[in-house]
C-alpha cells in the first residue's frame, strides 16, 4: 500500500481528499496535516516502516507555503514523493514546484475521475521505479524522470493512466492474453484488448497465437524488445 499524507488547511478539502484516496486501490491515508510546519514535522518524524510514500500537498497555508514545505524536505534529503493539489495557478509557483521535484501539479477543483487518473499514473511510475534494476535503458530513464520522450501517443477514447497500467503489466508479466491482463488489472476484457491492440499497432508489443490449449487458439501479447542492444522500445506518455 502507498502510505499517503494529505496536507491542506481546509477541513472540508481534507475530508474530500481522504474520501478520494479511500476509493483507490493501492493507497491508504496514514496522516493528515493542516499547516506547513506540521507537514514537515510529520514527514521527518515518520522514518522506516512508518514513512510516508506520497504527500498530497496544498500550496497556500496560514504558516507557510507548500513550496516552503517541499524546499524544507529536500534540504533534509527527504525523498518522499509529492503531488501538488492547489488552487494556485501562477507559472512561477509551478516552476518552483517542478524544480523541487513535484511529481504532479493538480489544480483545484477537479472531479474524482481526474484525481483517480493522476494517482494511477503515479502508482505505475512508482512500480516502474521499483522494478528498474542495474543499468537502465534510455526509455526507463525517461520513465523514471516522468518525461515523454519517445512516448506512445494516446488516441481519443483511451486513458493515459490505463495505458500506463496495461504497458507496465505486459512488460513485467507477459506474455498475457487480454483476459489474463484484464483479470490482473481489474479492467474489462474488451477495454484491455483495445489497449493491447494499440500497443501492438505502435510496435511496442507483439500479438501471437497461444498454442497447446484445447479449443480455439487464444491470442496473447508480449512486450517487444528492440533489435539493437536488447533495449525496450517505447513508453507511455504522461
Amino acid at each position: 500500500m502507498i502510505r499517503t499524507l494529505i496536507v491542506d488547511d481546509d477541513a472540508l478539502t481534507l475530508e474530500l481528499h481522504r474520501d478520494y484516496v479511500g476509493r483507490l486501490d493501492g493507497f491508504i491515508v496514514t496522516g493528515e496535516c493542516s499547516s506547513a510546519r506540521a507537514a514537515v514535522d510529520a514527514v521527518l518524524k515518520s522514518p522506516g516502516a512508518d514513512a510516508f510514500d506520497l504527500v498530497l500537498l496544498d500550496i497556500t497555508m496560514p504558516d507557510g507555503s507548500g513550496i516552503d514545505v517541499l524546499r524544507g524536505l529536500r534540504a533534509r534529503a527527504a525523498a518522499t514523493d509529492v503531488i501538488a493539489i492547489t488552487g494556485v495557478r501562477d507559472a512561477d509557483s509551478v516552476r518552483q514546484m517542478a524544480a523541487l521535484g513535484v511529481y504532479q501539479y493538480l489544480v483545484k477543483p477537479f472531479p474524482f475521475g481526474v484525481f483517480r487518473e493522476r494517482m494511477q499514473q503515479y502508482r505505475v511510475h512508482r512500480e516502474q521505479a521499483r522494478t528498474t534494476r542495474g543499468q537502465a535503458t534510455q526509455a526507463e530513464i525517461d520513465a523514471l524522470l516522468g518525461r515523454a520522450t519517445g512516448a506512445i501517443p494516446v488516441p481519443k477514447g483511451l486513458s493515459v493512466a490505463s495505458l500506463d497500467r496495461v504497458s507496465a503489466e505486459l512488460r513485467a508479466n507477459g506474455p498475457l492474453s487480454a483476459s489474463e491482463a484484464a483479470g490482473r488489472l481489474g479492467l474489462s476484457r474488451v477495454a484491455t484488448r483495445r489497449y493491447l491492440e494499440h500497443l501492438t499497432a505502435e510496435g511496442v508489443a507483439e500479438r501471437t497465437a497461444r498454442r497447446g490449449a484445447r479449443g480455439r487458439p487464444e491470442t496473447e501479447y508480449v512486450w517487444r524488445h528492440g533489435a539493437e542492444g536488447g533495449d525496450d522500445v517505447g513508453l507511455v506518455a504522461r
